[in-house]
Formats: structure tokens, sequence, C-alpha cells
């Protein structure tokens, strides 16, 4: 087996976290003792591979949170304890058909969990059949589909793939944003506009336009939460400051799809930048109908990120700036690995404050914000 290599890469993957991502390299857990882990396989009934042994020794799972280390798969490394209730819990739903085949069975009886998708039971997994060629491969399991391997042949090598990822940075979809760790999926080619573009006529046949937004409109606070500490930033500053983040942050959209090529385009954002209040529009207008072409181009083409960005457009122009601020960095996160600064620096690089929870919302009092499930919940739990 290969358990010299899942300690050389732990080396790796503990020294790049320290540096580039500390909070997240904190809910990594001391060892497991050697007891524990022996207790763990007397229990499951199965004999862990030497790997998954050797990784244990060295960090028995991450603390659960949303600053958890997680593989680049989204699944939080599990200790002994973890371990056990996940895979006790797998072998509740199903033993799988024949037990022999691979990719037969649903579960079978020696897999063994090692890795957690946590909203679901999808998850990581070992093969422990000490009997076959496979014993300690690696594979992972969906909920809809099953079993299927070919992640690694061992945890050493997972884990040695992992540290050459996480040494790779960016150009691997790994990105840190205040002491954490995330993992991306590659980003697609940016769109390409001409701005020589001909205008639609006004009687063209085309997708309409979301005109109904305004300045007033309430924001959910779901927008906000899943930006999590900037999410909970948006929430608290002055209103002044979300405004001009969201007249930066939907430039940085309009630039990085190529909509601001368009003349129509970035002559209205021009004008907002300098505080110049825009009529209200009508479907017919030189930069409605624009923005209704690029629609129709997106539905053409099947580009939902496109006819995202138009809808963004109007959003931003004449709609509320904390929700534009925040649907502006959710598009943008389909073409840029930077989003999570960039809205940092828009904001004005204030201090960042912790992940909020339930509490924090429910003590949110912001007229532009609605949270009153929350505020209704934290009133509950004051009684």
């Amino acid at each position: 087996m290969t358990s010299g290599l899942v300690q050389d890469s732990w080396t790796r993957i503990d020294a790049w976290l320290r540096e580039h991502a500390p909070r997240t390299f904190a809910t990594l857990r001391p060892p497991a003792g050697d007891e524990e882990i022996a207790a763990a396989q007397q229990e499951l009934g199965v004999t862990f591979p030497p790997d998954l042994v050797a990784s244990l020794q060295r960090h028995n799972g991450a603390l659960e949170g949303p600053e958890a280390f997680r593989f680049s798969t989204g699944d939080r490394l599990l200790g002994v304890s973890g371990i056990l209730g996940d895979t006790g819990f797998m072998r509740g739903i199903d033993q799988g058909l024949d037990g022999e085949t691979e990719g037969e069975g649903y579960w079978l009886h020696d897999y063994v969990k090692f890795g957690s998708y946590d909203v679901t039971s999808d998850g990581l997994l070992m093969d422990c059949r000490t009997e076959r060629d496979s014993f300690g491969a690696i594979g992972r399991f969906f909920d809809e589909t099953g079993t299927r391997f070919g992640q690694a042949d061992s945890l050493g090598g997972y884990l040695a793939e992992l540290a050459d990822t996480l040494e790779r940075g960016q150009e691997a979809g790994v990105v840190t944003f205040n002491g954490r760790l995330f993992w991306e999926a590659p980003l697609p080619a940016r769109p390409q506009c001409s701005g020589d573009e001909p205008l639609p006529a006004p009687d063209e046949q085309l997708p309409e336009l979301d005109l109904s937004h305004s300045p007033t409109d309430l924001l959910h606070v779901s927008h906000l939460d899943g930006h999590e500490e900037l999410g909970a930033l948006i929430a608290v500053l002055p209103y002044e400051q979300v405004v001009e983040a969201a007249r930066k942050q939907l430039r940085r959209l309009a630039v990085e799809t190529g909509l601001n090529n368009y003349p129509e385009v970035k002559a209205a954002l021009d004008a907002w930048e300098r505080g110049v209040a825009l009529p209200r529009p009508d479907q017919t207008g030189p930069l409605a109908l624009r923005l209704r072409a690029v629609l129709a181009q997106a539905d053409t083409g099947r580009d939902v990120t496109r006819r995202w960005a138009a809808e963004k457009i109007a959003l931003g122009l004449w709609g509320s700036p904390y929700r534009s601020v925040c649907e502006s960095a959710e598009t943008r996160s389909h073409f840029t690995l930077d989003w999570r600064a960039d809205l940092h620096a828009d904001l004005g690089n204030p201090p960042l404050p912790p992940i909020p929870d339930d509490r924090f919302w429910g003590a949110l009092r912001n007229p532009a914000i609605d949270s009153s499930w929350y505020a209704a919940q934290y009133t509950q739990d004051q009684d």
C-alpha cells in the first residue's frame, strides 16, 4: 500500500493550508488513537486499508461548518466517529445487489465512507473488501446513481493528487479568501460581443425585459446569507457604500460578459456612475432594445449566463442596490475566480465580520432587507 505517500501528501497539504488558508487548516483535527481506529474496524466488521489508518493517524477528520476542510468534490474529511455514523447510515439504506461486482450495488457492506457532502448522503468511500484487487480503491457515492469508482486506486494517490492541485493554485480551480479554501469549477470562455451590431427595430419580435424593478424593493435575507461574511458586511454597511459597490460590480459584470462593448450599455453605466438618474425605461428604448436582443441571442445559443448578465444590467440600473450587488456578484462567479476579493474591494475592503448565523440575521435591523422570519425566530429564542 501507499501509507508513506499518505504522510508525505498530508505534509504538503498541511503546509499549503497553513500558508494560504489558515482558517480551513484549523478545522483539521488531531490524530486518532490506534485503539479508536481498531475499535471502529471491529464495530464495522471490516479491515481498513493501511492508507486510511495512516490518514486517521494524521487527522481524525475535519470539524463541521462552512470553514471545514473539504476535498475538491465538496466532501468534508470524516474522522472515526463520522466514518462509523455515515457508513452505518449507508448500510441501513441498501446492502447492494450481490455484493460481488463493482458498480452493481447501491452500497455494499464493505464500503467505508470517509468523506461526506453533509447536506446529502453523497460522499467519498473506500473499498475495504480485502479479497479483491480493488481493496483500498476510492469511489464516490451519489444519491441518485449509487457508487462509482475511478477517483483513485488508493487514498495515498488521491491525497497526492490533491496536494498537486493545491500547489497549482487558481489554474486548477483553487481559490482562497479570508483564510478559507474554496473549490471552483473551470470557467467558460468569456463571450464576445461586437459593438457594431445594429440595434433591433422597435417592432421586432424579441423577449421582453423585466422592467418592474424599483430601488426601494426589499431584498430577502436569503440573497445575503449565501455570500456568508460578505453578505453580513453588505447588510451592515452604510447605504451609500452599497450603492457604490453595486455600480462597480455592475461595470465589472458588463466588461467580463462583453456587454460593455455595446454603446447603449456603456453610456447608461457611465451616466449611472456619474450619479445621473436614468429615466424609467420602456421596452422600445435603445438600452432596453439592446438588452432584449442579448436575451434573444442567449436563448438561441442556450447561453444562460449571458441571459443572466443582461437581466442583471436592468436590475442594477433600475432596481435595489442591495439586490444588484448580490446578484451581480453571483453572476460574476461564472466568469472570474476572484469575484469574492473583487466584491470585498468594491465594498471598501473593511474588516470582515464572522460568518453570520440565524441569530445575526434575526438581530439585523436594515429597512432595505427582509429578515422578518429570522427576527421572529430570534424573538422566540429570547422568550
